[in-house]
């Protein structure tokens, strides 16, 4: 979904938030790890600003159920965002304060610095447009796809 959007250079499905060091998919699943499956983006900020990212982060997902995204359930589908630098850590608080009262509930979203981000097996690099027949995929995707399209167009490469 990122990839979409313009100035995004790279996306990369991982891992971060817990204390297994180079945990697999199966561990992460299982809860044995403590990590959030997340992504690591790299973009030109000349070209999209790190706020506009956060609110493309909490459009396409569910920032008000804890430990839980659509029928996925566990704490490895926890809303999360790892900073890298008190900047960030910043903007994603006041980012989260001003979006909140839109909210029926109140936004369980965790702020945490990054430590360590773990790459995902090969396999889950860019799932969906590997797999984009594969029924998890057209139940999720696409919706959060219009989503993006509707809420931030002008972002859209």
């Amino acid at each position: 979904m990122f990839k979409q959007v313009d100035g995004v250079t790279d996306v990369v499905s991982g891992y971060a938030g817990g204390h297994v060091a180079d945990p697999s998919y199966e561990a992460v699943c299982r809860g044995e790890t403590g990590h959030a499956e997340c992504v690591q983006l790299t973009f030109d900020p000349d070209e999209v600003s790190y706020e506009d990212l956060l609110a493309v982060h909490f459009t396409t997902h569910t920032p008000t159920t804890k430990d839980r995204e659509g029928n996925d359930v566990g704490t490895q589908y926890r809303s999360a965002v790892f900073y890298h630098d008190e900047a960030q850590r910043e903007t994603v608080e006041a980012l989260i304060e001003e979006i909140e009262p839109g909210y029926d509930s109140d936004i369980v979203t965790e702020v945490e610095p990054l430590e360590t981000f773990y790459p995902a097996e090969k396999y889950h690099q860019d799932y969906f447009e590997k797999n984009p027949d594969q029924s998890y995929c057209q139940l999720t995707i696409p919706p959060k796809i219009e989503k993006l399209k509707e809420k931030h167009a002008e972002l859209l490469a």
